[in-house]
């Protein structure tokens, strides 16, 4: 669709904060990038990039602007989608915002198990949790959300697909003193190092906000937002991290922690919610995907 080039023009440009590299990525030459976005802004009678040091930011103007683009770039992807399907070429897609837990086990699985059946659908992954994620479904730069949080969702333009509790498990080593127990209280885990993740993350908050109610010190010997490397740490001595369910393998092959549910007042208890922009039809890919998660999640955890 060559009347959308403009559109995916300023898209790149934005995303990439250079009209050098958004030349390059799109295979134009930078000055005949330059030349179509002044003719789109001469048309517009706005400019909508600010030219700063070696990049451009957009405007308040450009900002309005990009919005729409994405919009109408998201459902001539949906159109193709459509189209694909009636030729019978599954093709499409999706494009996932999500909290860094589900990156290891949970969504790499989902994604093979999707493709197996639709090998030309493609995948886009950016993490990101709380606003930062509700921001990319609004400016479409996203179609879906994984996002964990301790509270229902409450957006008025946002809608939630599906909505799993998700209990916090204490994660350690298999010889740990304490992995013999069948639930925890933070406060059986202060006597020894804490591996926590880092701010902001939603898993964190709830962790804080135990921790003052309980009157327990919440002290980490060590931070980080790479759920992979806390678990490599914990597993090399008696330190403890935190970690949701959805972020471990689903029947615990080959893992080599213990994972040990950790006690929380009721009305801590985190949720995590797989959300779209609120009256947005998803592209047949993007659908097709949240109908796999929700079957899913209702199969294998708790769903709210």
């Amino acid at each position: 669709m060559r009347n959308l080039q403009i559109y995916r023009y300023v898209d790149t440009i934005s995303r990439t904060g250079s009209i050098r590299k958004a030349a390059d990525r799109l295979n134009i030459t930078s000055s005949a990038l330059n030349r179509r976005i002044l003719s789109l802004e001469d048309e517009l009678g706005f400019q909508i990039f600010e030219r700063i040091g070696n990049g451009v930011r957009l405007n308040t103007a450009g900002e309005l602007v990009v919005v729409m683009f994405r919009k109408q770039l998201a459902e001539a992807e949906r159109l193709k989608s459509q189209l694909a399907d009636l030729s019978g070429i599954r093709r499409g897609h999706v494009s996932i915002v999500c909290n860094q837990a589900l990156l290891t086990y949970f969504l790499p699985n989902q994604i093979h198990k999707y493709q197996s059946e639709f090998p030309n659908v493609t995948f886009d992954i950016q993490v990101k949790d709380g606003e930062q994620a509700m921001d990319s479904l609004r400016d479409y730069s996203a179609d879906l959300a994984l996002v964990f949080e301790f509270s229902s969702m409450k957006t008025a333009d946002l809608q939630s697909i599906c909505t799993v509790r998700q209990p916090i498990q204490a994660i350690m080593a298999t010889n740990h003193p304490l992995s013999t127990r069948e639930s925890l209280q933070l406060i059986d885990c202060q006597d020894y190092p804490l591996a926590l993740p880092g701010n902001p993350q939603s898993l964190r908050d709830i962790l804080e906000l135990t921790a003052n109610k309980t009157s327990t010190p919440l002290t980490p010997i060590l931070t980080s937002d790479d759920f992979t490397f806390l678990r490599n740490y914990v597993g090399l001595g008696e330190a403890i991290s935190f970690e949701l369910p959805i972020g471990l393998p689903l029947d615990n092959a080959n893992f080599d922690l213990i994972n040990i549910p950790l006690e929380l007042s009721g009305d801590l208890s985190g949720l995590l919610h797989l959300a779209q922009l609120k009256d947005r039809t998803l592209q047949v890919a993007a659908a097709r995907f949240a109908d796999q998660l929700s079957q899913t999640f209702f199969s294998k955890f708790d769903t709210n």
